[in-house]
């Protein structure tokens, strides 16, 4: 009987993490074997060689960040405003290796150094304020305004883990609900 292979994904999420952990330097086959217990020579039944794990890593985050995130908004019933508090609660929900704000911190991070990892930033950045608009400018008449509160949307994704900052009587969640709430009046 031929041993079980590990699944291409199980390579993929473990880069991811890795990726997470220690930026793209720290992403090499031997240290993936081995935090999966397997034998390097699995990955090459699903990967050339490093560069395209690398590549299916992102392939894997933007699909995860950008379509399967908009995917499951639109799958629910409701309004632009119902669509934006699912997306919000989605996004703050989002903990996984692919889809955690440390993946997404790491990949902007890697995106200083790597113009085609910069290329793809904007391409999943660029989808996300359109889906943004898309749903803001539903009841929001004002393009200026609707733009505005795509920035503080996307500014809040990225940036809210940064803030340090206490709030007087309020808790964290307190402010971010009430936020949330500025942002669908």
């Amino acid at each position: 009987m031929g041993a079980i292979r590990t699944p291409r994904g199980k390579w993929i999420e473990e880069g991811l993490r890795a990726l997470t952990a220690g930026g793209p330097e720290a992403v090499r086959i031997e240290s993936l074997a081995q935090a999966l217990g397997v034998s390097k020579g699995g990955f090459y039944g699903y990967f050339d060689n490093r560069a395209a794990l690398l590549a299916e890593m992102l392939d894997t985050w933007e699909r995860e960040v950008a379509e399967a995130v908009i995917e499951q908004v639109e799958s629910g019933e409701g309004d632009a405003r119902a669509k934006l508090e699912r997306l919000f609660a989605i996004a703050s929900a989002g903990h996984g290796p692919t889809t955690g704000v440390a993946a997404e911190l790491a990949i902007r991070d890697w995106a200083r150094r790597d113009e085609a990892v910069a290329e793809r930033l904007r391409r999943v950045d660029n989808r996300r304020m359109d889906y943004l608009r898309s749903l803001f400018g539903a009841f929001c008449p004002d393009e200026a305004e609707v733009e505005a509160r795509c920035m503080v949307v996307c500014s809040l994704r990225i940036g809210e883990h940064f803030i340090a900052a206490d709030h007087g009587g309020l808790s964290r969640a307190e402010v971010m609900k009430l936020t949330r709430k500025w942002l669908l009046r």
